[in-house]
């Protein structure tokens, strides 16, 4: 089977490394907690994120078309692309009218998300990945397995390995500030011969026209400050009103992500530097669909934190490519079945529903709620496998029967304390977990034993 589960079971061959990707992912969660304690101020600026985005979205359109004014009066060229095919199109036209046959690029999700990467290179045009855990991913011939830290999976000596192969790095090196010094000198040739910059936009501000793009390893400012051509690839849901609003966002996002105070650098582009260009593609691709969803609007607040990520039991101990999308974690189970149900059928279900992700989320979307709603919309749909409906029919039956479920409980109870390891292998989430001690009598004789004071 190729769903979420049967990947995952990959992922977790590798008991060591799941181990270390699940310690290492917690850590940052913690970071984010003592982050966010620092700030009495912390849950009224979540507050504050939510209601800014969604009264965003509520006039999306008049934003995007003040957002555009405001752009065009600064100088920039804006373009409009409703699908993956259109900007990959618009960005290679482009490109090939200015004979750029060398482009850098910083980390963007919704590049990755349109395939512009392969459509470039099959197209002639070298695209190298800037931001370090990309340029890894990049060289592997693999995506990204989390938003932010998108290398999470790699292990440094395989780092040191690839760097040796592909860079020339002594053999064996496997230090990380070494390595880093290798990409460094690989990476600053690469920006002194581009002819071109692409980047994603964090925040664009439809009171200026102005766009923010956030990063910790000053790639961006290289890759848009030396070539004379830039372009900025935006989601449309990545508006915010005005300039004040934009603190609000700044001090909740690395926050969030990493644990930091503020991102290293928080580049602000309002028009085209002087002598260069500045294009900004505003990007749909589905977003509008999505934004016309009551149960899932509110999935566009989304600010690419990630928190949801290192926050979730699940995508710790299964890894972001058992997600097979290019959003994984909670986030991306609620918006990649939206742009395909039947592809990602099984991401709904990849989660205990524990809530931690909502409880982490900078702009409070209800993340737990609309994977919820998520799992009765692909029932409906008839995106449930053959043993999903066999099982919840059963249960279905046996719910609706008390001595049934009394009778199957006590069996259950008395099979668990002697083949409890059987009854975990037959089930897939329960091949990497054990049984705690089951108890002798179900809580409803424990219940009458107790009342009856015997």
């Amino acid at each position: 089977m190729n769903d979420h589960a049967s990947r995952a079971a990959a992922f977790n061959a590798d008991a060591e490394r799941t181990g270390w990707h699940d310690r290492a992912l917690w850590h940052v969660r913690e970071r984010r907690d003592r982050a966010a304690a620092q700030l009495p101020e912390w849950e009224a600026l979540r507050d504050a994120a939510g209601e800014i985005k969604a009264h965003t979205l509520s006039q999306l359109d008049l934003y995007l078309e003040r957002f555009e004014q405001n752009a065009l009066q600064a100088g920039a060229s804006v373009h409009w692309a409703r699908d993956a095919d259109e900007l990959c199109s618009l960005v290679h036209a482009l490109l090939e009218s200015r004979g750029v046959s060398k482009v850098v690029k910083s980390k963007s999700m919704l590049t990755e998300e349109c395939g512009l990467n392969p459509h470039l290179e099959a197209r002639g045009i070298e695209v190298v990945d800037t931001d370090l855990g990309e340029r890894i991913v990049q060289l592997r011939g693999e995506p990204p397995s989390h938003i932010v830290l998108p290398a999470i999976h790699i292990k440094k000596e395989e780092v040191g390995e690839l760097f040796h192969r592909e860079m020339g790095s002594p053999e064996g090196l496997d230090d990380p500030t070494r390595l880093t010094e290798v990409a460094r000198g690989d990476l600053r040739q690469r920006f002194l011969a581009a002819e071109a910059g692409i980047t994603g936009v964090n925040f664009g501000v439809a009171e200026t026209g102005g766009i923010v793009v956030c990063s910790n390893e000053g790639n961006v400012d290289l890759g848009t400050a030396l070539p004379p051509l830039h372009i900025a690839c935006m989601g449309i849901e990545k508006l915010v009103p005005r300039e004040r609003d934009l603190p609000v966002f700044l001090r909740l996002l690395a926050r969030s992500a990493t644990g930091q105070a503020i991102t290293s650098y928080t580049s602000h582009f309002h028009g085209p530097r002087p002598g260069g260009e500045l294009h900004i593609v505003l990007v749909d691709n589905g977003r509008s669909q999505l934004l016309s969803s009551e149960a899932f609007e509110s999935a566009l607040r989304c600010i690419r934190c990630g928190a949801c990520l290192n926050t979730c039991p699940v995508y710790r101990r299964s890894g972001g490519h058992s997600y097979a999308s290019v959003i994984p974690g909670p986030i991306g189970s609620v918006l990649e079945p939206a742009r395909d149900a039947e592809a990602h059928a099984s991401l709904p279900f990849a989660c205990t529903l524990c809530g931690s992700c909502g409880d982490v989320c900078p702009v409070k979307i209800p993340l737990s709620q609309q994977l919820l709603a998520w799992r009765g919309r692909l029932v409906e749909r008839g995106h449930l496998g053959a043993t999903r409906r066999f099982a919840q029919r059963f249960a279905a039956a046996v719910l609706a029967r008390p001595r049934l479920y009394a009778a199957l409980g006590a069996l259950g109870r008395a099979l668990g304390r002697r083949t409890p390891a059987f009854l975990l292998r037959a089930n897939a989430w329960g091949r990497s977990r054990e049984l705690p001690e089951l108890p002798h009598r179900s809580f409803r004789a424990e219940w009458a034993r107790r009342r009856d004071g015997s």
